[in-house]
């Protein structure tokens, strides 16, 4: 007889929970940042193309150093390498307050200022998520990588929920300098979490070759894993056309007219779809039909996309938004599992990095083309378009990628 599923097995390890403290808190600070950001850049621009900046901003560093960085975290300590990261980001929240609180300092030079921090975070970004993802897996027995893997991602996703809504209640009800002060003091209990968790490295081959020989090894074994490419060529390429979150501003000022209040919710609604079916999926045992269910799963994102930039309703777009973050954790669970199953522990890091830049690509790229999209062809036609370009790269991935598609049980 096959042993009941424990659907709590990855909380049964003491440095998973510090690890999930860390994850949770951190989350929600940059959540609650990144609504502040969005506001006052709007507020100073009331320009969507400078919206889609802040995303290029991010992304440029963030996929510029991601394969180094993927190797530095095969390499190097990788909790020291995530603590220095952790360590940039809380500096970064630091000087958004103090740009903010300096009086007239944003007004003078527009949002340049935010643009360049937001640009050193991207930094410390690429090489905490390699290094945060390999260290991950080596926190619970390899048997348990789903059931972590499911619980790491309804924290993420609700903190996500959390942050938005945090984030829009202090900014409409208070002032930018408040929630960024919340945004540090959450980011000092995440970096205290991470300090004082206990990490136990499992024994890594070094790589005997150049730093250079090391980076292309990682791109060469996801380009000749069939399942892990195409998993995450789906998800580039559907959440860079489908991507609507860097829009939300506009869509809460200028179509649904809910203010900086409304923002702060419909920036929470995916995560709290997503929530839902993460803490589902940690309950339920491993799928059956993975493959499948993750093609149908980005389709639907695709559709409620569609849906969402054809709404005027404030409650039916706050409906096809979270269904959409639904949909999206099932591709989501699905990569994360393949990724720490099918790579040996050496690689983790290298691997990691290189699915950074295409997870990283399309949400900070995705942001940029929605923001020129909405330039030309206006905001609601871009988000449509998009979505239906987007069902589009599930059939090629469908037709050209047969090993993803009869992919059954993650194991």
């Amino acid at each position: 007889m096959s042993r009941p599923h424990d659907p709590y097995a990855a909380f049964r390890h003491v440095p998973y929970r510090w690890f999930i403290v860390s994850l949770f808190t951190m989350t929600l600070a940059t959540q609650v940042q990144a609504v502040v950001v969005g506001w006052q850049i709007y507020a100073l621009t009331k320009d969507p193309l400078a919206l889609g900046l802040i995303g290029l901003a991010e992304v440029l560093p963030f996929v510029s150093f991601a394969l180094y960085a993927g190797h530095v975290a095969d390499a190097r300590d990788r909790r020291r390498v995530s603590l220095v990261s952790l360590g940039v980001l809380l500096a970064c929240a630091v000087a958004l307050l103090a740009m903010t609180r300096a009086q007239g300092f944003l007004t003078g030079r527009g949002p340049w200022p935010i643009y360049a921090v937001i640009f050193l975070s991207g930094v410390a970004r690429s090489f905490l998520q390699p290094a945060r993802s390999a260290m991950a897996a080596e926190l619970v027995p390899r048997a348990q990588y789903t059931n972590a893997v499911a619980w790491r991602s309804s924290t993420w996703q609700a903190a996500a929920v959390g942050g938005p809504a945090l984030g829009g209640l202090l900014y409409g009800f208070t002032s930018a300098d408040v929630a960024y002060l919340a945004v540090v003091a959450l980011m000092v209990v995440g970096v205290a979490a991470f300090m004082v968790m206990r990490y136990q490295p499992l024994p890594r081959t070094p790589h005997a070759g150049s730093v250079l020989e090391s980076l292309a090894s990682g791109v060469r074994f996801v380009r000749h894993q069939p399942v892990i490419l195409g998993a995450m060529s789906l998800d580039l390429f559907s959440v860079f056309l489908a991507g609507s979150e860097a829009l939300l501003p506009v869509f809460a000022a200028e179509i649904l007219h809910v203010g900086p209040q409304g923002l702060g919710v419909l920036r929470a609604a995916p995560a709290a779809g997503a929530v839902l079916t993460s803490v589902w999926l940690a309950h339920r045992p491993p799928m059956q039909r993975a493959g499948r269910d993750m093609l149908l799963a980005v389709a639907l994102f695709a559709c409620c996309i569609i849906g969402f930039g054809l709404s005027r309703s404030f409650v039916l777009s706050l409906l096809l938004l979270a269904v959409s973050g639904m949909a999206d954790n099932v591709s989501v669970v699905i990569r994360s599992t393949l990724l720490q199953t099918m790579t040996p522990p050496e690689m983790l890091g290298r691997v990691s990095s290189v699915n950074q830049i295409f997870i990283g690509s399309s949400n900070e790229l995705g942001a940029f083309e929605s923001g020129v999209a909405a330039r030309l062809l206006g905001t609601v036609p871009a988000v449509v378009l998009g979505g239906i370009a987007s069902l589009g790269v599930v059939g090629v991935v469908a037709a050209k990628v047969p090993a993803l598609r009869r992919l059954r049980e993650l194991a």
